[in-house]
């Protein structure tokens, strides 16, 4: 798997300030958002997210005008790390590169699940990040069903679905939850 071009990528880029001090805060921003937002929710304090930043709330609104425009930065910003993720996991064996990505696909849909509500389905960033996303993992998918490592009777969208549903459940803590992952993971394997 050689390192491609995602539409997210561009996205992100775009909007990401050149002057170094500039793209720093921007950076802590982001940080501080997918966290605030993991905690708290959509409705995460923007004043709360500047601080943790350590940034002024000035230089979040100018950065990000309005809450929608943080929220699609987010979400955009995950998605781009969760492709680098696919980039850095392609050299392992299919099913440990498979594993690795999915593990990461779960980090990620805390973040999604507390601005999902804030995003419109059709927006130009919603779709360019799902055309990421899947041109990511897909192949990952493939590679472990081609590899006979993983079953031939699902797709790459029911595999999203299943994690993303059981990532949307309430746990204990988190190793409760990557015991679950791991047994719906297993039932995922194919069997010899």
């Amino acid at each position: 798997m050689t390192a491609q071009p995602y539409p997210v990528s561009e996205i992100v880029a775009s909007r990401r300030p050149h002057r170094k001090d500039a793209a720093r805060n921007y950076d802590a921003l982001l940080v501080a958002a997918r966290e605030a937002f993991a905690e708290h929710g959509a409705e995460a304090s923007l004043e709360d997210i500047a601080r943790r930043a350590g940034v002024g709330i000035g230089t979040l609104y100018r950065n990000f005008p309005t809450r929608r425009h943080l929220f699609e930065s987010v979400y955009a910003s995950e998605v781009n790390d969760l492709c680098q993720v696919a980039e850095e996991v392609a050299g392992q064996g299919p099913w440990e590169a498979l594993t690795s990505w999915l593990r990461r696909f779960v980090d990620y849909t805390v973040t999604k699940r507390a601005i999902r509500e804030a995003l419109n389905n059709e927006s130009e960033i919603f779709l360019a990040c799902r055309e990421s996303m899947y041109a990511a993992g897909g192949p990952l998918f493939q590679r472990a069903q081609e590899a006979g490592e993983a079953r031939k009777d699902m797709d790459f969208d029911d595999l999203l679905r299943m994690v993303s549903g059981i990532t949307a459940t309430n746990f204990l803590d988190e190793a409760q939850r990557d015991r679950v992952l791991t047994v719906a993971l297993d039932g995922v394997r194919a069997r010899d």
